[in-house]
C-alpha cells in the first residue's frame, strides 16, 4: 500500500493574498515567503493555507507549473511540522526552484518556516526592553 499523499489547503483569491502582504518574510534561494496570522476566529479551524505565486520571469506555463508542483510537494513534506494552522502564507517562487535538488528545496523550505516563527520570539523579547536601556545603551555607544 502506498503512502499518502500530503495536500495543503490553498489561498485561491486575490483579497486572500493581499491579506498576507505586509507580514513576515523570509527569504531562500528558492522562494520568498510571507506570513501572517488570520484574524478572523472562525478561519481558525482549517489549518495553515499556502498560496503560491509564480510569475512569467520564471519561464513559459511548463516551467511555472512544474515550479508550482516541486513547491507544493516541499511545503506538504513539512507543513505539519513547521507551519502554524493559524497562519497563512505566501510563495513566492524564484528561479533557482526550478533547478534546486528536492532535498536542499524541503530544507529551505523548514529553515525558512522555523525563521519566520523564531522572529515572533525574539521581537518580543526586544520590545520587552524598557525605554531607559535603550537610551543608555545608545549612551553607551557614542
Amino acid at each position: 500500500m502506498e503512502a499518502p499523499i500530503p495536500t495543503l489547503q490553498t489561498l485561491k483569491s486575490r483579497p486572500e493574498f493581499l491579506a498576507v502582504r505586509g507580514g513576515r518574510r523570509a527569504s531562500t534561494p528558492a522562494f520568498l515567503i510571507e506570513t501572517r496570522e488570520r484574524l478572523s476566529g472562525a478561519d481558525k479551524t482549517e489549518g495553515a493555507r499556502f498560496g503560491f505565486t509564480i510569475t512569467k520571469k520564471i519561464g513559459n506555463a511548463v516551467t511555472r507549473n512544474r515550479v508550482r508542483r516541486r513547491l507544493k510537494a516541499a511545503f506538504a513534506a513539512t507543513a505539519d511540522r513547521y507551519a502554524r494552522p493559524t497562519c497563512d502564507y505566501v510563495i513566492v517562487a524564484r528561479g533557482a526552484a526550478l533547478d534546486r535538488p528536492f532535498a536542499l528545496l524541503v530544507e529551505d523550505v523548514t529553515r525558512a518556516l522555523k525563521t519566520l516563527h523564531e522572529n515572533v520570539k525574539r521581537r518580543r523579547t526586544n520590545d520587552a526592553r524598557s525605554p531607559s536601556a535603550r537610551t543608555d545603551a545608545q549612551k553607551g555607544s557614542t
